[in-house]
């Protein structure tokens, strides 16, 4: 009871809280700063105004959550549950796990050499990698929360794919030969950690903790995020982007996906503005392939794994990836 007291109390305060964002939003345009509805301006901050707190409530319900299922996760738990996987089963299995880990791109250096250091084959490494910053809680609650669950489900099923297809590639294909010459001369001094049994107050206590890493690295993300959507919203011609990205257009998936790679955000920073692209007119399937562009791809994750892998495997890497990335925009774009 001592560690279910504070949410229990706290659960029923969210969910009014909640549900009645919208009101809130239009009390503080409407009847405190007496603004004049239709004005961009008006408009730009009513978006804001709702937007930012109905984040931040999806956000620290989600991570609360997955905070207590991670403390069930460790590093080494994750690289012996893929020890001795078949290729494409490992595929699969290392997608999911990429799911519910708590590893970004920041980690690609490390998990990598851990991974190669329990011989883990390089393809099963690969599907991880794609999948753990590509697909996470944070992805999945700010899709939720902006475009409903379908959309959020879609984009699940679908990085899952890429993550699993394009992991398997690399490994059908056996490109070891282009990893770095000295990451197989490690040898790894790591010992297994020893598993400690923790209380379920314990693991709640990590799920408070979750809250606060996490919320407190990506806030300000989400703020200039929703800000330039909230911009966008509010000044952006409803044909322009529409007429540039639209689904009528088929270069409209590989220019988005173009214009995604140099750019650095995490989901945080580039689901509100992929929200703003879709209003715009931006056909799901495009905004999609611009948004996991952005994540799968990043020009600092390619830069930080350019330390492990040689040339060709990276250019194989971003390949398989866009390619993955634009069959999906297309299937969406003629689907939905």
């Amino acid at each position: 009871m001592k560690g279910w007291f504070i949410p229990a109390v706290l659960l029923p305060l969210w969910i009014v809280t909640y549900w009645n964002l919208q009101k809130l939003a239009d009390f503080v345009i409407d009847d405190l700063l007496r603004m004049t509805s239709g004005k961009h301006l008006t408009e730009t901050l009513r978006f804001f105004i709702f937007e930012v707190p109905k984040v931040m409530l999806l956000l620290v319900l989600i991570i609360f959550g997955v905070g207590i299922l991670r403390s069930y996760f460790t590093t080494e738990k994750t690289r012996a549950a893929l020890e001795g996987k078949s290729l494409f089963s490992g595929n699969i299995l290392a997608s999911l796990l990429g799911i519910v880990t708590p590893f970004c791109s920041c980690s690609a250096i490390p998990l990598f050499l851990g991974f190669v250091e329990a011989g883990i084959p390089i393809g099963v490494t690969f599907s991880f990698l794609i999948a753990a910053p590509m697909i996470n809680e944070v992805a999945l609650v700010l899709l939720a929360g902006l475009f409903g669950w379908k959309v959020a489900v879609i984009y699940v099923a679908t990085g899952l794919i890429i993550a699993i297809l394009a992991g398997w590639f690399i490994g059908k294909f056996k490109m070891e030969k282009y990893v770095a010459d000295w990451v197989f001369s490690i040898k790894s001094n790591q010992e297994s950690e020893e598993e400690e049994e923790i209380t379920f107050y314990e693991r709640i206590q990590k799920g408070y903790q979750s809250v606060k890493d996490i919320v407190g690295k990506i806030w300000i993300y989400i703020v200039i995020g929703i800000a330039v959507g909230a911009g966008a919203h509010g000044y952006v011609p409803e044909d322009f982007l529409g007429s540039l990205l639209g689904k009528e257009n088929w270069y409209g998936v590989p220019l988005a996906i173009l214009i995604g790679i140099p750019m650095y955000s995490n989901a945080a920073g580039i689901i509100p503005i992929v929200s703003v692209l879709i209003e715009k007119g931006v056909s799901l399937g495009t905004a999609l392939a611009f948004m996991m562009s952005v994540i799968a791809l990043s020009l600092p994750e390619i830069i930080i794994l350019k330390k492990v892998l040689k040339w060709q495997l990276i250019a194989t890497f971003i390949g398989v990836v866009a390619v993955g990335i634009i069959i999906v925009g297309f299937i969406f774009n003629y689907v939905m």
